[in-house]
Order: structure tokens, then C-alpha cells, then sequence
């Protein structure tokens, strides 16, 4: 098998070069249209900062969005738009970046996004959900896990991981591992599908014609975790995030916990 090829999205995905792009456009006029709170530290690194979006009004919670990249690239300013549909429902969003491989091992992004939570926990009220993408959905499933001394875990009500990376064991074929340096007993600790199965409810989200390696790893964790999953018709791993945006949005309503 062609592991690098398997986790090849942008190569069967036509126009995938131009989404970039398109993300920050309409990331950037989201955040001149909207009331928050840019660049807020939540540690020492200069990446590690994080957005706040508010709502028109006190908000019932708040959604927290990982963005995924393979852990290898993108940062917080290119999803500012997909807050759009939580925050129609009232709900605030926070977006954090975090430091990226080769620079720090997986492990020490899931306790910087821990760090962000802790963060984001103390500056909203209400109840705390969590979703993320492809290395994000990885993220935001480990933080559904125990850590000591998280206080904001009591919060979590549910987690919605989209197109989730739930076994890192198959990327230790790829060249990409060259700089994410997965080994044997990481993939084991950090990968959500060994861990135990979260007390609140997740769902597990993922488009119909994503690669066929993305559907296996979104199925490893319905499987593993014994939860809800939802295949998204007609979207790729590329469009599967772009719901979120939509306030009457499937993807949306689950986030939020409507309907």
C-alpha cells in the first residue's frame, strides 16, 4: 500500500490548491465583521494564541475548533468563518493555533490545546464543546480523555471530531513521520481509539467521499468509542469542515447540541 498516497487529500481533490486561499479570504472579512478577541496567550510560544468570537448576545456556551494540517501547518486565521454558525445560536467560538511538528511532538500539542481549554474556560461561562478537523478532530477526541487537574473537563457536555485522525499507528508509514516522528508507545498514548470511551456524548463526522483510510479511521473510533457517526454526503475532507459556517447546518446543529 501507498500510505503516502492514502493520506493524500489535496491529490484527489480537484482545485484543492485554491482552498487555502479561500479559507483565509473569508476567514479575514469574517473577523472585520464580528465582535472578538484576537491573539489571546494562553502560553509562552508565539503561536500559542488563540481567537474568541462572540455572539450577539450572552452566549449559552462555548465551541471550541481545532484545525487540523496534519499537525505539520495552517494556524487559527484561516477558520475565523467557520464560528458563523455556532455563533448564530448563541454559543461563543474559540480558535486556538498551536506550536507544529518538527518543532514539538504530538503529545506536547495535545497539552497545549489542554492549556488553551484551561484558558478559554476561565474567559467563557456555560457549558464547552469540543470539535476539530482531520489533525484537529485528533485533538479535540484526546481532550475528551482525563488529565489531572483539568477543572474545565467537568464542563465538556459533548465533542464532535470531523474527519478525526483516531489511529496515529498507520502515519508512522508515511514520509510525513519523518517530521511528526510518531513512535510505537505514542501512537498508543495519543491515539483516541485506544483510550477509554468519553462519558459525554461525541459524534463522530466525516464526508462521504473522503479517502478511503479517513472513512476506516472515522469507523475505528464509532467502533471503538461506541458512538454516533454521521457520513456527510456529498462532501470530501476539504468541504466537510464548510457546514459550520451555515447556522441551519447539520454539522452545526450537532456541534451546538440543537435539534
Amino acid at each position: 500500500m501507498d500510505w503516502d498516497d492514502a493520506y493524500a487529500n489535496a491529490a484527489h481533490i480537484p482545485g484543492a490548491d485554491a482552498y487555502p486561499e479561500k479559507w483565509a479570504a473569508a476567514a479575514a472579512a469574517f473577523r472585520a465583521s464580528v465582535r472578538c478577541e484576537i491573539d489571546l496567550p494562553y502560553g509562552e510560544g508565539p503561536r500559542q494564541r488563540f481567537d474568541l468570537f462572540h455572539p450577539d448576545r450572552l452566549a449559552k456556551g462555548v465551541i471550541l475548533f481545532v484545525h487540523g494540517g496534519y499537525w505539520l501547518r495552517f494556524d487559527k486565521a484561516y477558520w475565523s468563518h467557520l464560528a458563523a454558525g455556532p455563533m448564530a445560536h448563541g454559543w461563543a467560538v474559540a480558535m486556538p493555533s498551536y506550536d507544529l511538528c518538527p518543532d514539538v511532538r504530538i503529545t506536547q500539542i495535545g497539552d497545549q490545546i489542554a492549556a488553551a481549554l484551561q484558558c478559554v474556560s476561565d474567559r467563557a461561562l456555560g457549558p464547552i464543546c469540543l470539535t476539530g478537523h482531520s489533525a484537529g478532530g485528533h485533538l479535540a477526541a484526546l481532550m475528551t480523555a482525563p488529565r489531572a487537574g483539568a477543572a474545565w473537563q467537568d464542563r465538556v457536555a459533548r465533542a464532535v471530531a470531523i474527519s478525526p485522525i483516531a489511529d496515529l499507528a498507520p502515519l508512522m508509514n508515511t514520509s510525513m513521520n519523518a517530521d511528526l516522528k510518531i513512535d510505537y508507545e505514542e501512537a498508543q498514548t495519543q491515539s483516541p481509539m485506544h483510550l477509554p470511551a468519553p462519558s459525554m456524548p461525541v459524534t463522530v463526522w466525516v464526508g462521504a467521499h473522503e479517502r478511503p483510510v479517513f472513512l476506516e479511521q472515522a469507523e475505528a473510533l464509532r467502533a471503538a468509542w461506541d458512538c454516533t457517526k454521521v457520513v456527510a454526503d456529498a462532501h470530501h475532507h476539504f468541504s466537510v469542515i464548510e457546514d459550520l459556517a451555515d447556522p441551519d447546518s447539520a454539522l452545526t446543529n450537532a456541534v451546538v447540541g440543537a435539534g
